[in-house]
């Protein structure tokens, strides 16, 4: 096929549907950071009290990711993520209405957010195992880094247009009204998934036969097929097991942005709230260019090299460079500067992110959703650190804080060096132009 065909081929419209739902997640997932300076200053909550709201999401986004894969391979990948969608806009209501239902108090408001925060975390964590099943079934082998980091492009387009829309909407009507102005869109999201999405290409009325061969010649074996998740294989495989541990450090830096940055720009830069919530998009914005990067040239690597250094080598380069770029960031008295290094920083950290992915549907094969279950469990396991990232912030500082995650940079871009992918799905050798 040319290039023009690929474009408009059904499998690039289902990544388009993917897309939209990954941008409306990260928009009502982080939306609480936003607001997190408006809680603090009606319930004078300390940053550690914030912290235990930002991570009662993270304790159950984070140990349901394999039950949440487990649930999207039940129900298949249309069904689970609609009903995934519409609770993500029901809780994101409750949100702005749960602290009223308790007295007027700081600990009713920490009481009421944790357990719509919870429960938050609960509906999302299916997202990110489904979405490795679908890439896995609708692209074919050495073409799953690109769709993969396109997804997380999408993840960080939110974050970045939540910083500004979120700020704006807390300015202009309060942080409770803010929370009821974006609930739709996750309603609006799920009916346009239910309506056009399938969960296998053979499903879909609209695939050609043309792409369907494509797709299952070169692709994971029995990709329509349903068959019974080997948990345990999976979940003790020494590969994955090394992917989440790196993806633990990578998210690491992933999480001091994302929970973190606008109360960092306004406690320690001393920038407004409206101000922060716009400059907050400036990394997220450089994170979607390069997630996409990293994923085009980790695929076209892993064709030309092997999967293993074509996963390997963008990865460990990319997180040698956050922590050089998160170090230069914290450290720089001139504000401008430490911005442009931060967002570098954030960049090369999403640069990594299609390789993540991509090396573990080689290592998993049919059985992507609980080995992307497992990985996402250890890159989101760094979400529970969030009181103790208001901890440091509280007894050491900002600059302590987010210069950790150097650390955890350096520690990820080491545990590169143990993993070594399967052979048996390397693709390296096929190059067909499709």
């Amino acid at each position: 096929m040319s290039w023009q065909r690929t474009l408009l081929s059904l499998r690039v419209r289902m990544i388009g549907l993917l897309f939209i739902l990954a941008v409306v997640n990260l928009l009502l997932r982080n939306n609480l950071s936003a607001a997190a300076d408006s809680i603090g200053r009606e319930y004078s909550l300390t940053a550690a009290q914030i912290g235990w709201i930002i991570g009662s999401f993270n304790l159950t986004y984070a140990l349901l990711q394999i039950p949440g894969g487990v649930f999207g391979d039940k129900f298949g990948a249309r069904k689970a993520l609609m009903i995934c969608a519409v609770t993500w806009g029901a809780l994101t209501f409750l949100t702005g209405f749960a602290p009223q239902l308790f007295a007027a108090s700081a600990t009713g408001a920490i009481a009421s957010l944790m357990i719509v925060r919870l429960l938050m975390g609960a509906a999302q964590a299916p997202l990110f195992p489904m979405v490795g099943v679908m890439v896995a079934r609708w692209f074919p082998a050495g073409r799953w880094a690109v769709p993969n980091a396109v997804l997380n492009t999408a993840l960080t387009l939110g974050q970045a247009a939540m910083g500004p829309l979120f700020t704006y909407l807390i300015v202009e009507f309060g942080w409770r009204e803010a929370f009821y102005i974006v609930s739709p869109l996750a309603f609006v999201a799920a009916g346009l998934w239910w309506w056009y999405a399938r969960s296998t290409p053979r499903e879909h009325p609209a695939i050609t036969q043309d792409e369907l061969d494509f797709i299952e010649t070169t692709g994971i074996a029995d990709t329509g097929a349903t068959q019974e998740v080997p948990l345990r294989e999976v979940m003790l495989s020494r590969n994955v097991l090394l992917l989440a541990a790196g993806y633990f450090c990578s998210n690491y830096v992933f999480y001091i942005f994302s929970n973190w940055l606008i109360e960092y720009l306004v406690k320690e830069r001393g920038y407004s709230l409206l101000t922060s919530g716009l400059l907050s998009s400036l990394p997220f914005l450089t994170g979607a260019v390069l997630a996409t990067v990293g994923g085009v040239i980790s695929d076209s690597l892993s064709r030309r090299i092997g999967a293993t250094w074509g996963c390997r080598l963008p990865s460990m380069i990319a997180l040698i460079l956050v922590a050089g770029f998160l170090l230069g960031g914290v450290y720089s008295t001139d504000p401008y500067l430490a911005l442009t290094l931060l967002s570098l920083c954030f960049g090369f950290q999403q640069f990594a992110e299609g390789a993540f992915w991509s090396a573990t549907t080689f290592c998993a094969g049919p059985h992507a959703g609980t080995a992307g279950g497992v990985l996402n469990t250890g890159g989101n396991l760094p979400g529970l650190l969030a009181p103790f990232i208001g901890f440091l912030v509280d007894k050491w500082g900002w600059l302590t804080a987010f210069a950790s995650g150097a650390l955890f940079a350096l520690i990820g871009a080491a545990l590169w060096m143990f993993v070594k992918l399967p052979e048996s799905r390397n693709p390296k050798g096929r190059g067909s132009t499709s």
